[in-house]
């Protein structure tokens, strides 16, 4: 049964250690999803939902791109790039002991959160050019979304001209469009992997 425990040492909290799942051989544990949390590295669910579930949830997501992107090895992104994304989950805390605090807390360190910093960054890169059709829509393609959707371009009761409002949708559709052609991809690559969930919310 892979339930190992074991205990960090972290200096102002505990963490009983165990394995939540097991992606294609890689193992996926309780302070990963802790620390992904921690610094900002997944989204937290909206309401009373459980932050843990959603974090291995969104671990999941990511060790299987990460598989993609070890394939096709797409550009590295700089040393520049990666800096200054460590840089905004610093600037997320209220001061240096509370971002000191927090890798004490979850066993995180700076050198595997630049890690994962530089690996969410490689994602970023591949999904861009994997998905950069569907990120530049046609003029057909916004004249249609225009149309359907016109009470979203409308203001005061007035519907905003097209070439107001050209740029707008072509965000709109690109990322719309983007999102759920990586929904797509995410659930096929679930289906092709061998993904164990040991994680189980109480209750």
């Amino acid at each position: 049964m892979l339930c190992v425990l074991t205990l960090l040492v972290p200096v102002r909290a505990e963490i009983i250690e165990r394995i939540l799942a097991v992606v294609g051989g890689e193992l996926i544990m309780l302070s990963d999803a802790m620390a992904a949390i921690r610094f900002g590295l997944v989204e937290r669910p909206e309401g009373s939902g459980d932050p843990v579930e959603a974090a291995l949830d969104a671990l999941i997501d990511r060790q299987l791109q990460l598989v993609e992107v070890n394939r096709y090895l797409p550009p590295e992104p700089t040393d520049a790039a990666i800096e200054a994304r460590v840089a905004e989950i610093r600037a997320g805390f209220p001061d240096e002991a509370a971002y000191d605090a927090a890798f004490d807390e979850t066993g995180m360190t700076p050198e595997r959160l630049r890690s994962r910093v530089r690996d969410t960054l490689r994602i970023t890169s591949y999904r861009a050019q994997r998905f950069a059709a569907a990120m530049q829509p046609t003029e057909e393609d916004l004249l249609r979304y225009y149309r359907f959707n016109e009470e979203a371009f409308t203001k005061d009761g007035v519907l905003q001209p097209f070439e107001e409002v050209r740029e707008q949708l072509r965000v709109r559709v690109g990322s719309e469009r983007t999102d759920a052609l990586v929904r797509d991809w995410l659930a096929t690559l679930r289906r092709r992997a061998d993904v164990q969930v040991l994680y189980r919310t109480q209750g």
